[in-house]
Parts: C-alpha cells; sequence; structure tokens
C-alpha cells in the first residue's frame, strides 16, 4: 500500500491543486489509502460505490452529497465524475470539488479548494486513474 500512497501523495498532492485524495476499494467498499487528513465516512465510500460507481446517470442527473456538502455534477459516465459545489458565504463565492476516476479495482477520489485549479485537479486525477488501469488496478 505504500506504493500507492507515495502516488497519491506524488502525482495528486505534488501538483498543489488537489487538495485531499483517497482510494476506495470497489469490491469491499472500504478505504484502502488516503491523504493526511482525508478521512472518508462510511456514508461517503457508500454514496461513492453504491451511487455514483453503479448509477452514474442517476447522480449525474440529482447531483452527489459527499462530505457533507450538496455538488452539483459536471460530468458522471462510467469512468468519471466531476462535481462542484460554488455555496455563497457572506458575499464570498467557495469553489470546492470532488473528482472521481474508476478503475478496475479502485475509486479515486480527489477534492480541491478554493485558489486551486480544477483543470489541474481533473487532469492529475485522470492521469493516475489511466495508469492504474493500465496496471490492471
Amino acid at each position: 500500500m505504500s506504493h500507492l500512497r507515495d502516488l497519491l501523495l506524488e502525482t495528486l498532492l505534488g501538483t498543489k491543486h488537489v487538495d485531499k485524495a483517497a482510494l476506495i476499494k470497489l469490491q469491499e467498499g472500504s478505504v484502502c489509502v488516503a491523504s493526511p487528513g482525508f478521512s472518508l465516512m462510511p456514508s461517503d465510500v457508500e454514496t461513492l460505490v453504491n451511487g455514483y460507481a453503479k448509477n452514474p446517470v442517476r447522480t449525474r442527473r440529482e447531483g452527489l452529497r459527499f462530505k457533507e456538502k450538496d455538488y452539483k455534477c459536471v460530468r458522471a459516465d462510467d469512468c468519471s465524475l466531476y462535481a462542484k459545489n460554488g455555496i455563497l458565504f457572506y458575499s464570498h463565492q467557495e469553489n470546492t470539488g470532488v473528482i472521481v476516476v474508476k478503475t478496475h479495482r479502485y475509486l479515486l477520489v480527489t477534492t480541491y479548494t478554493e485558489g486551486m485549479y480544477p483543470s489541474v485537479c481533473v487532469e492529475a486525477t485522470e492521469k493516475l486513474g489511466e495508469y492504474l488501469r493500465k496496471e490492471g488496478k
């Protein structure tokens, strides 16, 4: 697992445009590795595994509830989910988002926060997802 953890830290958090990252085992529905400080509640894991992974069309239509926030789906298909949360707080727009990429064995989950470029987060997450698929993971 240290190899997977190193991949998360270096290829994702190393971009400075990924705030948190985790790998969820699809079969077990459990987190196998996560970046420091990223704890996923069982309800979050269940939402991603049983909601998005099994029914991306419904998730695209209804949105996503993740980490106690509601997200609007920008993309949800068999391979990827991009969702953003643009809540207005006291005249300040909070722009956060979650990116999920499905591989053979895992859901790769990343988040970005205010001041980060969502496009860089998406690109880094998709590239790592592609690498994991090529490795058969």
